[in-house]
């Protein structure tokens, strides 16, 4: 027992040569570089942006600067930027984001398009035409994709009620 507190105290007296290092960032900045791309081309680049919402599918986000980095899947939904001058909306049909260090993003979406560009009207008979071949007596492939456009058109008229 004696040769425990033996080491104990000799251990308290030892010098230290372990040194903590703290989590930094190589660059400090309030603002994020966005990079939004389709896979045929790119729709949006900037480094002026101070927020990124998402639709992502573990629920909606929001991106400011210094975000851990992480890649997260997104769903139908508004992919919303905003810069200093104002903000930007997209509908997205799905994608991913990926937070790297050093306040870049990149949103990487099948399908985008500005949300001022749908018409409340054609979303909803849109909406109602895949619901009708979605519960019609077409075969199973056929159902399940009109289902999926449904799902999409969802998000889109919910998008468009809530600007």
């Amino acid at each position: 027992m004696a040769s425990l507190r033996f080491i104990a105290s000799a251990a308290r007296r030892a010098p230290s040569t372990v040194t903590i290092a703290k989590r930094g960032y190589a660059e400090v900045s309030d603002k994020i570089k966005l990079s939004m791309a389709l896979p045929h081309q790119s729709i949006f680049n900037s480094t002026d942006v101070v927020q990124v919402n998402v639709s992502a599918a573990t629920g909606d986000m929001g991106i400011l600067a210094n975000h851990v980095p992480s890649i997260e899947p997104l769903r139908p939904g508004v992919v919303e930027v905003i810069e200093s001058s104002g903000s930007k909306k997209w509908f997205v049909s799905g994608g991913f984001a990926t937070v790297h260090p050093n306040n870049k993003l990149t949103i990487n979406v099948v399908e985008a398009a500005p949300l001022e560009d749908f018409s409340p009207e054609a979303v909803r008979n849109n909406l109602q035409e895949a619901l009708r071949v979605a519960n019609g007596n077409g075969s199973e492939e056929v159902k399940l994709e009109a289902r999926i456009e449904a799902d999409v058109y969802e998000s889109l008229q919910h998008a468009l009620a809530s600007r």
